[in-house]
């Protein structure tokens, strides 16, 4: 038995960090389209050439050519597959919808991670991170215990992303609204919307998503 999910949820969400658990934990295998297309850039194939040449126009890849790779790699097989980045749009959602049908797959829950959007702002702003050994830290939740000094390495090399600040994220906030944000109500009407508390602690999330999947999905652990 396979499993399919798509995490759906604004920037900042935590859909990374549950969707690399979910590959550690249950053998998922992540599917997001940046990693895809980067990949498929310098893979030298027919598709691969296709993608090198619109983004070497400068411009957008095409939803015809993103399903593409998609339908490569479920021709591969697995435990299952996580969505990442895709669908953004309902017209990328109905692609995704028709390709599953059409190799006979199925998908099993959109969980969707909901967040507040003040709380979401205080997540993001108040992050940064080890430049010397990738610890993160937080202003208010996680600071170091000593100012400017990692805790892990000693480094004084402790960074910020420069669009972790608060008019670059409300920026990214709207186009998610704006795009992505329908899907919410596409799924909803067809059965497979399953909302988990995306501030919750990570251990806390993870469970309830876990809540959701089918519990004969841990075939990753041999059982």
């Amino acid at each position: 038995m396979t499993i399919n999910i798509i995490l759906l949820g604004p920037p900042g969400a935590g859909k990374g960090t549950q969707a690399r658990k979910l590959v550690e934990e249950r053998g998922l295998v992540q599917l997001s389209t940046g990693d895809m297309l980067r990949a498929a850039r310098s893979s030298g194939t027919e598709m691969g050439k296709r993608v090198a040449e619109v983004m070497d126009r400068g411009e957008l890849v095409t939803d015809e050519i993103v399903i593409g790779l998609i339908r490569e790699k479920l021709s591969e097989g697995g435990n299952g597959f996580i969505f990442d980045g895709f669908p953004r749009t309902l017209a990328q959602a109905d692609a995704l919808g028709q390709l599953l049908d059409e190799t006979g797959m199925v998908l099993d829950a959109v969980i969707e991670m909901q967040v507040d959007d003040e709380a979401l702002v205080r997540r993001i702003t108040g992050r940064y991170t080890c430049g010397n050994c990738g610890e993160v830290y937080h202003d208010e939740t996680k600071p170091t215990a000593k100012h400017g000094v990692c805790d892990v390495c000693g480094s004084t090399d402790l960074r910020r992303r420069a669009d972790d600040n608060e008019d670059s994220l409300k920026t990214r906030l709207l186009e998610y609204y704006k795009k992505t944000s329908p899907l919410i109500g596409y799924y909803y009407a067809k059965g497979k919307l399953a909302p988990v508390d995306g501030l919750a602690e990570m251990d806390e999330v993870a469970r309830q998503i876990g809540r959701v999947l089918p519990v004969s999905s841990e075939i990753a652990t041999g059982t």
